[in-house]
């Protein structure tokens, strides 16, 4: 009966504090995402990286986007995508090519800058993992895992760092082994 009770006891107590991090990892990515939206325009630099061992695919490229509200102007792969607030302009260079769409702001599943910045808002359970020191900067790691099993995504790393409460780094490991990372390497507001 005692060992039933100790057991009891440690369950108890390790689905407590799981929970405590669970707060504790929300309340942090509310304070980002308030902070983010406090900012008139930010402009972002970043690098991206896709790593596929099962496919021996090793990616790496950089791209800067600039947000003013829901307008922006991302440089990425060699496309320049632009949203004026109506619609969006893609243009590729190397094709000698330019579309313009309209915007659809009911489509939940359009990925825009906008959304990268908050999109950990709901639809995620939240864990509190490691704490790194980068470069001399402390960054705090959250685990998101979908709630949907329909999600392709295994599990979502965000590191944020400390001091600043800006997001740096994103970490996206697939239910296939694919791994996304991208890194904020410069943010200016």
């Amino acid at each position: 009966m005692k060992r039933i009770l100790s057991v009891v006891f440690f369950l108890f107590i390790g689905l407590l504090t799981q929970a405590q991090d669970a707060k504790k990892a929300k309340e942090l990515l509310d304070e980002v995402s308030s902070k983010v939206k406090s900012y008139t325009n930010i402009v972002i630099e970043f690098k991206y990286t896709l790593n596929n061992p099962k496919e021996n695919i090793n990616q790496e490229s950089k791209g800067n986007v600039a947000l003013d509200g829901n307008l922006y102007n991302l440089n990425f792969m060699g496309v320049t995508k632009i949203f004026d607030g109506k619609k969006v302009y893609t243009i590729v260079p190397e094709d000698e090519e330019i579309t313009i769409t309209n915007y659809n702001a009911n489509d939940e599943n359009a990925i825009t800058p906008n959304k990268m910045l908050t999109f950990f808002n709901s639809g995620y359970k939240y864990g509190w993992d490691e704490l790194q020191n980068i470069k001399g900067r402390k960054i705090q790691y959250i685990n998101l895992t979908p709630n949907s099993t329909k999600d392709q995504r295994k599990e979502i790393l965000i590191g944020i760092d400390v001091q600043t409460k800006h997001i740096y780094t994103i970490i996206e490991v697939g239910k296939n082994g694919t791994k996304t990372t991208l890194t904020v390497n410069s943010f200016k507001t």
